[in-house]
């Protein structure tokens, strides 16, 4: 009899003691939550581990860590009774991607398990019974976000040695768990673009079906873009989209593998810097013949129209000239505006690598580089009104100086490369998008590609000289052109100090000013010198000389100016936080991306987008208009370019009603493409 009830006890006991100790769950529609301890008595200062276990109905997910472009991860408290215990973080399974929308979240569905390894404290006795209290809230999402919450509270025994509970849910969840991974990882950004190499032993085209990475923080990569998985034998590369955040130290987080059976695993990544830079979606014949094209067509724009007037005297000054002077005053403008695109793209490249955020155009965020510009334009006009010479007059029938021809050739090929900036050509952005995913030299080629094509028809006449034969003869009109040239130099600082006027406000406008007057005093006293003998013209050139000092100083005032107010926009201020709001609420939305130094920009919003037929076709269906200005540069905004592979504005984003990629209109626009594209 005695043998019979021990062994009836022995089977009592030992199912007992393969069951976890669970709390009474907390359940709403949406999910069932139970926190589940993997121990049925525990032994005094000997660690064991809980599980926050979800169960979400279909159709419904919650977060992990990072929760991607929108959410948040589960968090869980403790109520300790008694000191000395200690609980762990959550540690996350390895999660899956969850778009919606324009959004990509991180997170999971069905059941998932969250494990908390918990140490009690070393002075419980065994006998003694244990409660367990923690405080749990959580995030679940479908169509709408719904948060929740929950008290969960499990009784414990105290025992001299634990007894386990075998739970397949346990299992399963440690399973789930990331592990150390057994191969190296490197990554590089270069401009919007990014990549992250593994290299391991038995990765081959046909082991690996499927990838995907998930950075610890937020912030460093594009969450929605596709990550464009490349199988090489023993070796791997995820094309990733740099992210708004600084490049870090180190890229870490989850990446997932599927293989070829579909078996999925996750491992825990820790990337140094220095992997080989993505490819360039284009090969690189198709990105110079779209820099050439763009550099050709940048002719057109109306950026470079106050240099063509300095182009048309020098054009005129050709007309009888030999075939050597014509060729050489062709060479020097190309050379100059070849090398002045060079050095924009290695100052683009420089600053990139510092972690900065250059992009075309990028030196016009700078208030003194306006200011600059606007007091050379100045300089530029007095020279040709005849207040000062810069080597001889141009009188009738004066033969061409050949040293002192090609060296101003040269600079106005420079002049016209930097005041072409503020303009983008067809065809431009998609050259500097790929030039700056590209090696060094490829990049510099691609701009020099683009130089190339900006000075194409002037650089005809290198290859052609005998084309100088139809243009005019040198004469006594030629004075009369050059003074009246001037005015398009007035007009395009006049241009300059209105944005410079949107940038640093009244103040910038007076630095600016009195800068502008100190450039003119510079001007006519270095004019009077050139006609002075010898110590008044020492004299007039320290007044020119102090003069020009004295503008200079001015420009360290201008970064620190106050911006002026907001100018008034159609619509609403572009915004991350805004745009996700709307998107996530179905509604259309068009975003400009402008700057008030961006003439491209300016003309298409006169043009095109502001007009009477655009604002009612807008207002028909719904769309809310967002402007997003960098005229002073603005890190949200560079993010969001290089996210849509631009290095500058104008960038016109159309989303549509209900989710969905946003259409990316022509840099160029009319209203019949806009409307167009509204009616999709």
């Amino acid at each position: 009899m005695l043998r019979a009830l021990l062994l009836l006890l022995a089977l009592v006991l030992v199912p007992l003691a393969g069951r976890a100790q669970q709390s009474a769950p907390v359940a709403s529609p949406r999910a069932v939550v139970t926190l589940l301890a993997d121990r049925s008595a525990i032994a005094p200062g000997e660690p064991f581990r809980l599980m926050l276990h979800q169960r979400l109905a279909p159709g419904w997910h919650t977060y992990w860590q990072n929760p991607g472009d929108a959410g948040a991860p589960p968090e869980i408290t403790f109520d300790w009774a008694r000191p000395g215990w200690q609980a762990g973080d959550l540690q996350f399974p390895a999660p899956s991607r969850k778009p919606f929308g324009p959004l990509m979240n991180f997170g999971y569905s069905g059941e998932v398990g969250f494990l908390i390894e918990v140490t009690p404290p070393a002075d419980l006795r065994p006998g003694d019974h244990a409660t367990i209290t923690a405080d749990a809230t959580w995030l679940v999402c479908a169509d709408v976000c719904i948060p929740e919450e929950g008290r969960f509270t499990i009784g414990l025994d105290v025992a001299a040695a634990a007894v386990p509970a075998e739970m397949a849910r346990f299992r399963e969840a440690e399973a789930a768990l990331p592990r150390a991974a057994p191969f190296a990882a490197r990554f590089a950004f270069a401009g919007p673009r990014g990549a992250l190499t593994i290299q391991g032993a038995g990765f081959s085209a046909a082991a690996i079906r499927e990838a995907t990475f998930f950075p610890d923080a937020s912030g460093v990569i594009e969450n929605a873009p596709e990550q464009r998985l490349t199988r090489r034998e023993g070796e791997i590369t995820l094309d990733l989209v740099r992210g708004p955040a600084e490049p870090p130290a180190r890229l870490s987080g989850v990446l997932t593998l599927t293989d070829a059976a579909g078996v999925r695993g996750a491992y825990l990544i820790d990337a140094a810097p220095g992997g080989p830079l993505p490819a360039s979606p284009l090969p690189l014949w198709q990105v110079l013949a779209f820099a050439a094209l763009g550099g050709l067509i940048l002719n057109l724009m109306p950026c470079v129209f106050p240099v063509l007037a300095m182009k048309a005297m020098a054009m005129a000054q050709l007309g009888g000239a030999a075939r050597g002077a014509i060729r050489l005053e062709a060479a020097a403008y190309t050379a100059g505006v070849v090398l002045a695109f060079l050095a924009v793209g290695g100052a683009m490249l420089g600053l990139r690598a510092a972690g900065g955020g250059a992009g075309w155009g990028f030196q016009f965020t700078y208030p003194a580089f306006v200011a600059g510009m606007a007091w050379l334009m100045l300089a530029v006009g007095l020279n040709l009104s005849g207040v000062f010479q810069i080597g001889g007059a141009v009188g009738a029938g004066q033969g061409l100086a050949g040293r002192g021809g090609a060296t101003g050739s040269f600079f106005t090929g420079v002049l016209a490369v930097v005041v072409a900036t503020p303009c983008t050509a067809p065809f431009m952005a998609t050259a500097i998008g790929a030039a700056l995913v590209l090696p060094a030299t490829a990049t510099l080629g691609v701009f020099g590609a683009m130089g190339l094509g900006l000075a194409a028809p002037y650089a005809l006449l290198g290859v052609f000289p005998g084309a100088g034969r139809f243009l005019p003869r040198p004469g006594a009109w030629m004075e009369r052109l050059r003074q009246f040239l001037a005015f398009p130099m007035y007009g395009a600082a006049a241009w300059l100090v209105w944005v410079l006027a949107q940038q640093s406000g009244p103040d910038g406008v007076l630095a600016a000013l009195v800068g502008a007057v100190l450039i003119a005093l510079a001007a006519w006293a270095w004019g009077v010198a050139q006609q002075s003998g010898r110590t008044p013209r020492r004299v007039g050139e320290a007044v020119a000389l102090a003069a020009i000092l004295g503008a200079l100083a001015l420009l360290p005032l201008l970064g620190t100016a106050p911006p002026a107010a907001a100018a008034a926009t159609r619509g609403e201020a572009w915004s991350a936080p805004r745009l996700a709001e709307l998107r996530a609420e179905g509604k259309p939305v068009f975003v400009n991306l402008t700057a008030a130094w961006c003439i491209s920009c300016k003309v298409n919003e006169r043009v095109a987008i502001h007009t009477d037929a655009v604002q009612r076709a807008f207002e028909a269906a719904g769309v809310v208009q967002l402007t997003g200005d960098w005229t002073r540069g603005d890190a949200a905004i560079t993010a969001l370019l290089r996210e849509h592979g631009r290095d500058g504005v104008p960038l016109y984003l159309l989303y549509p009603a209900g989710g969905g990629a946003p259409v990316i209109l022509p840099q160029i626009l009319t209203e019949g493409i806009l409307l167009g594209a509204l009616r999709g």
